[in-house]
């Protein structure tokens, strides 16, 4: 194991490895109560996989990865049978020690390493892209290796829960985890964009109820951020600042703190969708100080916490952290959260159907301000986490 690191917060970062040579670090929270050793994986496991392949959809422009390795995932596990829970001498999960968040890489990842690692565990990619300028060429049949990274970040050792049921000091945690990934993935080769996120409820297709989150470190810049940058350049690099000073004057605005505004977007697409920004322009968790990360772990629990109150049973969600790309458009894209959910009401999904799946055009059934004014009632009635008094 590498020398323990002291990060913000006084979160301490402990870096090793697993038994087939994929990265695994912990984050003990400030103040731990565990000791500074960790058990070595002692697992045989099988090599790893080939890095996944990439294919050009032509009419698009966008990169497809076909990763059949994916198809054997784990399914919704038993909790002595949970991969993300610490090792016990019955369950050989991915984490050999009992830990405060862990963060490993994906054992059957979408992207995968363009470079063989000094160990020799990691495959080298027989076909990386060759920058971006390659792969905004157009052309018939085209492929390329799915170089990038894929992470798990464990937000808790339990077998059950999501990000909203951790404490502030446990979010705190995280949100160090998150900057300090973003800044290990953004320099590895061929990254060009690093994306934190939780998908969270079997609707949208959860695979483990252990409370956890995934980073993907991609070889081009994404789709919708490629849209981003084609609207900043239509409007001016100001755009961001514009967004939040419009949200912030409307009905819309759900929670507001110091460094910190969430607010149902003027064009919400999905049923409950939120944005979470902060007021000074940062393009990444790295970018962060540290008075905006403290305030962002009790705000963003809170605003889980209200999400989960609007009805008797948790809602399913994908809270996606945009961040601009590791060497374009860094002085304009902000670092903000899209929270969204396809729960219309409390027995009732929205499934996107002809024209939302087929030709990307959206109806939203619940106008933006309807839904802001019950998700705002629902946060008003939870409790600030920072009164639960267990940190």
């Amino acid at each position: 194991m590498n020398t323990p690191e002291v990060l913000g917060a006084g979160v301490v970062k402990r870096a090793t490895v697993l038994a087939d040579g994929r990265d695994l670090v912990y984050y003990d929270d400030p103040g731990t109560t565990l000791g500074s050793d960790r058990a070595v994986d002692a697992r045989a496991l099988d090599p790893r996989p080939e890095t996944a392949t990439m294919r050009l959809d032509v009419l698009t422009g966008d990169w497809i990865t076909i990763a059949a390795a994916r198809q054997n995932r784990v399914m919704l596990p038993s909790a002595d049978a949970d991969p993300l829970a610490p090792q016990s001498p019955t369950n050989p999960s991915e984490v050999p020690s009992r830990y405060d968040v862990a963060v490993f890489e994906n054992r059957s990842p979408s992207f995968g390493p363009a470079l063989a690692d000094e160990r020799g565990t990691a495959p080298a990619a027989d076909d990386a892209p060759r920058g971006l300028a390659d792969l905004d060429e157009l052309g018939l049949g085209r492929t390329r290796t799915s170089v990038g990274r894929c992470e798990v970040v464990c937000f808790s050792p339990e077998h059950s829960g999501s990000f909203g049921t951790q404490t502030v000091t446990r979010a705190r945690t995280v949100i160090e985890a998150w900057a300090d990934r973003t800044a290990a993935l953004s320099s590895l080769p061929g990254i060009e964009q690093v994306f934190p996120f939780e998908n969270r409820g079997e609707a949208i297709g959860v695979t483990l109820p252990h409370p956890h989150g995934q980073i993907y470190a991609y070889p081009y810049v994404t789709p919708r951020t490629r849209r981003v940058l084609d609207a900043i350049e239509q409007t001016g690099p100001d755009l961001f600042d514009r967004i939040l000073a419009f949200e912030r004057s409307s009905s819309r605005v759900i929670l507001e703190g110091e460094h910190w505004t969430a607010f149902v977007p003027f064009a919400a697409r999905w049923p409950l969708e939120v944005h979470l920004m902060p007021h000074r322009h940062v393009p990444d968790f790295t970018a962060l100080d540290e008075t905006e990360r403290d305030e962002l772990a009790p705000l963003y629990l809170r605003l889980l916490r209200g999400v989960d109150a609007l009805y008797d049973s948790p809602t399913p969600y994908i809270a996606a952290w945009h961040q601009a790309p590791v060497r374009v458009g860094r002085h304009a894209v902000r670092l903000h959260l899209q929270l969204t959910s396809p729960r219309r009401a409390a027995d009732k999904l929205k499934f996107l159907a002809g024209s939302e799946a087929a030709m990307w055009a959206w109806t939203a059934e619940i106008p933006p301000e309807t839904s802001a004014a019950r998700l705002r009632e629902a946060v008003e009635s939870v409790a600030d986490p920072r009164s639960e008094g267990h940190e």
